[in-house]
């Protein structure tokens, strides 16, 4: 089939490049020229495993193409997905001006001739969202244009987005007409995945509902982490007799600094905000949020406990991303950090694998050191913080990190070190949920 992705961020991007390697032609639009002309070298915009292999090879096979012209996908494309950014507003809702304003344009340049068109929203947006644009489609396309408007959220995972949509859970669509239905069922054939099939506005509510019952799952292991710590426990043991059950299971039950991203912090806000637009206020998920926040501020009065003062006191912080295999910093519980021990007066020394970059961007005004290696990050440091859950940080070779330290002190913020391991290389290791160990003084 010919589709169309208008937006060339983490879901447009790996949404249009896996739709190509199934045998889609794919056009890529985006209004940023140089982004178009960088994707067209093979220059990646962001990191995602396996995506660059796949962008690369379905260019040269002639699947996929990237273009600043609008007009012209949308008159060769059966399919138009919308893949804009949705972003907060300060009172939590979505900012929608980008759907609007893409709407408007799709609008514009739709003809008669070109026959029935679906526009199909695939980035997060509140429920009925999805008639906003079929209102400004109708009232602004040329008459005889047939258009219908189809809900398809993503569920990827960056990291491993790519995974995730070649071999998703399910596909969900919300469609009011069998004929938008039908069509879109086509496109996902080749990836056998159970086909959701609703109306459009419970399509819209699902990714919501979704986001924020994760994000629920997140923040209940790390209150009980907090419980654990009190009580001399371990919440890792928790967590496993907890997700042995089936219907809980094991999925997102890891205690931590909280999560980040550019989904879950959106995401809760946005369904707290669409529940009490109406009247139907989800309260709870205003103490997920309330629990996220405060996790990271029970991890920073440890350090400061163990440190006493934090001026002047040299911390290494291993990780930037908000998670590993990216280098996406937006919500980053790790750059949140930084900026606390950065503004309390600490020298602050900083390693990740792929997010230096961007870090720096939204660090710009705050004195840190960026490291290339991660033991050098280490050298002299009182303190080594774990923000991160990269595996090479949990494959350390501790007794070399140790040696380069000034101090031997781990405060492990994702609990992926191995706390014996620690310990035998002269280690105090500090966890979240769990008891803290110290090494033998014999």
């Amino acid at each position: 089939m010919n589709l169309a992705i208008i937006g060339t961020g983490y879901v447009g991007l790996t949404t249009g490049t896996c739709f190509a390697e199934v045998g889609h032609n794919v056009v890529c639009v985006d209004n940023n020229a140089a982004k178009v002309e960088s994707l067209r070298q093979g220059k990646m915009p962001i990191y995602e495993p396996d995506l660059e292999d796949l962008i690369v090879s379905n260019v040269s096979a002639g699947r996929l193409e990237f273009t600043t012209d609008l007009a012209s996908a949308v008159k060769k494309c059966d399919i138009v997905f919308i893949a804009v950014p949705t972003p907060p507003n300060e009172d939590g809702s979505v900012d929608l001006s980008y759907i609007e304003a893409v709407s408007h344009e799709i609008a514009d340049v739709l003809k008669p001739e070109y026959g029935y068109r679906i526009v199909v929203d695939k980035s997060t947006v509140p429920v009925s969202t999805g008639s906003k644009v079929s209102q400004v489609i109708e009232r602004y396309a040329a008459p005889g244009v047939e258009v219908d408007v189809v809900s398809n959220p993503e569920f990827l995972r960056e990291g491993s987005a790519v995974g995730d949509l070649m071999n998703p859970d399910r596909v969900v669509i919300g469609a009011d007409s069998q004929r938008a239905m039908d069509m879109m069922k086509r496109v996902y054939q080749p990836f056998n995945a159970p086909i959701v099939e609703v109306d459009l506005h419970s399509a819209e509510l699902i990714k919501h509902a979704a986001n924020s019952f994760l994000a629920l799952k997140i923040s209940y292991i790390n209150a009980v982490s907090a419980v654990c710590e009190k009580a001399g426990a371990d919440v890792e043991l928790v967590a496993k007799g907890i997700g042995m059950d089936k219907r809980i299971s094991r999925h997102f039950l890891n205690a931590g600094l909280g999560y980040g991203g550019s989904c879950f912090p959106k995401d809760v806000k946005g369904f707290i905000h669409i529940s009490e637009q109406l009247g139907a206020p989800l309260e709870l998920l205003k103490e997920v949020e309330r629990i996220n926040a405060g996790q990271m501020e029970r991890f920073l009065e440890r350090v400061r406990e163990k440190l006493w003062v934090l001026r002047n006191k040299k911390v290494a912080v291993w990780g930037l991303a908000f998670k590993q295999n990216t280098d996406d910093v937006r919500e980053s519980v790790a750059i949140k950090i930084i900026k606390r021990l950065c503004e309390e007066g600490a020298i602050v020394s900083a390693y990740d694998p792929k997010a230096r970059e961007t870090a720096a961007r939204d660090l710009q005004g705050y004195e840190l050191t960026y490291c290339d290696d991660m033991y050098e990050c280490t050298r002299d440091a009182e303190v080594l913080i774990v923000a991160t859950e990269w595996k090479q940080f949990a494959n350390a070779n501790l007794m070399k990190v140790r040696e380069l330290m000034h101090l031997p002190i781990i405060f492990d913020g994702r609990n992926i070190i191995h706390g014996e391991n620690a310990v035998h290389a002269g280690f105090e290791y500090h966890s979240i949920g769990r008891k803290s160990l110290y090494p033998s003084r014999d």
